[in-house]
């Protein structure tokens, strides 16, 4: 990522990339032209880091790598859109939508029929408690992973507010999918065991080192965006993380702070379509803050601190059973 970053940013800043900011947002233009689809320097560090140092014949490393890949092409896609067309307007929402089920749907089934795998949820804070669902569980993962993507997305609106509860998500999950990768360790913890997701941490790792390197352009004032390509496909990544390893439950604590951002434009919209109010001055919810005066680094750097937060308090079901 440091190595590439430079190079990254000025081939994007000559192509001129650059991103469109929407008018109906917060005055942000002095953001208007910097360098978006940054999401390919997460992306590069990350798979190229996962195909080095994971087993390569593990069909997992495969799923997840594969449905990374996938999302962070859609993302392009949409991107390049946007950039084409110099509006904040890229793929239909029906259209995006159409493809992201559609991959995730293949991905929950590519799941479910693994021989290896048990269709079972955990539900944190109860030790003997996690039910089977069957051939559910496909659709449930399916939400799960289009969720979770979507609302990184609406994450991604200031500088290095996304990058950050994606890192803590990860380094999160690095220690679940150690965890249910080791049999004796997840019997003790009373969490479901997984083969070979051991190598599923190896891909969390990359993910948080990825993150690392982009957030040193992306850090106020960025250098660099994310872009569609970096936040549907790490949103995506999470998403498949929390099914490998039977977690979906846990991610909505893990990634609290998506959760939040995705619950203030439903409840925005829904307010404004019922009633003809808004409850917010602005969704997604970190605009809101903007409007109430809060400093834009201010708004991140406390959003991470809910994520970190959240983090510790979904390690600690491990062990509040």
């Amino acid at each position: 990522s440091f190595v590439v970053g430079p190079w990254l940013i000025r081939k994007l800043a000559a192509l001129r990339v650059g991103q469109p900011i929407r008018e109906i947002g917060p005055d942000h233009h002095a953001k208007k032209g910097t360098p978006t689809m940054g999401g390919l320097l997460i992306l590069l560090s990350l798979l190229v880091s996962v195909l080095l140092w994971s087993e390569l014949d593990s069909r997992f490393v495969w799923i997840i790598v594969g449905l990374t890949a996938a999302y962070g092409f859609l993302g392009f896609i949409d991107d390049y859109q946007k950039v084409k067309r110099g509006s904040s307007a890229g793929i239909s929402i029906r259209g995006k939508l159409f493809w992201q089920t559609l991959l995730a749907f293949a991905v929950a089934i590519a799941i479910y029929t693994d021989p290896s795998f048990e269709s079972v949820l955990a539900v944190p804070f109860f030790k003997d408690f996690a039910p089977h669902v069957g051939w559910a569980y496909i659709p449930i993962a399916t939400f799960v992973i289009v969720a979770t993507s979507n609302a990184v997305n609406l994450t991604d609106g200031l500088d290095g507010l996304a990058i950050g509860p994606v890192m803590i998500s990860a380094a999160t999950f690095l220690i679940l999918a150690y965890a249910a990768g080791n049999h004796v360790i997840a019997n003790y913890l009373s969490i479901p065991y997984v083969a070979g997701a051991g190598q599923l941490a190896i891909f969390c790792g990359a993910l948080v080192g990825g993150g690392l390197g982009f957030l040193w352009f992306n850090a106020s004032p960025a250098q660099l965006f994310m872009g569609d390509v970096g936040s549907l496909a790490l949103g995506g990544a999470l998403g498949t993380m929390a099914v490998l390893i039977h977690q979906e439950i846990l991610l909505a604590v893990v990634g609290g702070i998506f959760v939040i951002e995705t619950l203030s434009v439903i409840i925005q919209v829904a307010s404004f379509k019922l009633t003809g109010r808004r409850v917010f001055l602005m969704a997604p919810i970190h605009h809101h803050y903007e409007k109430l005066g809060w400093p834009e680094q201010k708004i991140v750097v406390r959003f991470w601190i809910v994520s970190i937060i959240l983090g510790l308090v979904a390690l600690s079901s491990l062990k509040l059973r």
